[in-house]
């Protein structure tokens, strides 16, 4: 059985989705972007921001789940330009200590809103 999980403290789904999915003990968190959820908007001021308002919604739709981020094990990057890829990998590897989550990088030519990055990930749960 699925269990949608929804917090107020990420941005809600700008489509027909959730923004996770719990199945056993497996978490499916859509992709976020960097959508402030107490201001609707985007923060594309620097891709290290973007970055961060990124992991942040990310972080608040694990913790709705009762989780955190030593729980992801696998996650999907989408970026709009691979040349912004260290800093994105700078500030992504900043949420993690150790034990990284299997993943992915890839180029995009566009993405919602025309966003710079967003980030997917599948977690596991207590």
């Amino acid at each position: 059985m699925k269990t949608i999980i929804n917090t107020n403290n990420a941005p809600s789904p700008i489509g027909p989705y959730s923004q996770a999915v719990q199945f056993g003990n497996m978490l499916f968190v859509s992709g976020q972007i960097a959508i402030n959820p107490a201001t609707g908007e985007l923060d594309l001021s620097t891709i290290e921001n973007e970055t961060h308002q990124v992991m942040k919604n990310i972080g608040a739709v694990l913790t709705e789940a009762g989780v955190d981020f030593s729980h992801i094990i696998k996650t999907g990057i989408f970026l709009k330009d691979m040349n912004q890829f260290a800093a994105v990998n700078e500030v992504y590897g900043s949420y993690f200590s150790g034990n990284f989550p299997a993943r992915e990088t890839v180029q995009v030519s566009r993405l919602p809103k025309d966003v710079n990055v967003e980030i997917s990930v599948v977690a596991f749960t207590k």
